[in-house]
C-alpha cells in the first residue's frame, strides 16, 4: 500500500470519528495494573467475533450490572465468554502477575480463556504492546499487497512515523468502516 493512500484512509477514520482511538493507541504505554488488564480482556474477549460497534454496547450492559450489583450473564447471554469474563475477573491478579512476569507474553495470554492466536495478538496490543494484529481485514490487505500483515504494518509506520499498533489500528478501522 502507498503511504498517500494510507495517509487518506486516516484522514477517512479521523472524519468519522475515530481519531481519538489514533490518539490512544499512538500514546499507549505497557499495562501496569490489574484492572486495566482485565478491562483489556474483557474487551477483546467480547469483540471476538462481532462488530465493535456492538461489543461497546454489551461492554456497557456489562457495567451496569456489575454496578447494580447483577452477575455478568444478565447483561450478555453468551455462556462461555460470560464463564471467561468472570473466572479471569476473579483471579485478575493472578493473570495479570503471569503475563507481566513471562518472556513469551503472546504465549501466555494464549493460554487464558477465550483468548486465541489471534486474540492474543489483540489482546497484546491493547496491553501496549507495539504489535500487529493479524485478522481477516489486515490478512486480506497483505494478501493483495502480496506482503504479511507484519512487513504491511512495518513498512506504512517506517513511512509515516507511526506506531506499528497504530498502522494496524487505521487499517482496521478503515476496513471496519468499509473504506477498503
Amino acid at each position: 500500500m502507498e503511504v498517500t493512500r494510507f495517509q487518506e484512509l486516516r484522514e477517512m477514520v479521523i472524519a468519522a470519528g475515530f481519531g481519538d482511538e489514533i490518539v490512544w493507541q499512538e500514546s499507549l504505554k505497557p499495562c501496569d495494573n490489574a484492572d486495566e488488564f482485565f478491562n483489556q480482556y474483557m474487551w477483546v474477549v467480547l469483540s471476538s467475533g462481532m462488530k465493535n460497534q456492538v461489543a461497546r454496547i454489551i461492554e456497557s450492559r456489562i457495567y451496569a450490572a456489575w454496578a447494580a450489583g447483577k452477575p455478568t450473564s444478565s447483561a450478555f447471554n453468551h455462556q462461555g465468554k460470560v464463564k471467561a469474563i468472570d473466572i479471569v475477573r476473579l483471579n485478575k491478579d493472578l493473570y495479570f502477575n503471569r503475563w507481566k512476569n513471562t518472556q513469551d507474553k503472546i504465549l501466555c495470554l494464549n493460554k487464558m480463556p477465550w483468548i486465541g492466536s489471534i486474540t492474543a495478538w489483540h489482546l497484546a496490543k491493547n496491553l501496549g504492546d507495539d504489535v500487529v494484529k493479524p485478522d481477516r481485514h489486515l490478512v486480506r490487505l497483505s494478501q493483495a499487497e502480496k506482503t504479511t500483515p507484519q512487513e504491511l504494518c512495518q513498512h506504512l509506520a517506517d513511512q509515516t512515523g507511526y506506531r506499528i499498533a497504530t498502522v494496524d489500528l487505521i487499517l482496521w478501522r478503515a476496513a471496519n468502516l468499509g473504506f477498503i
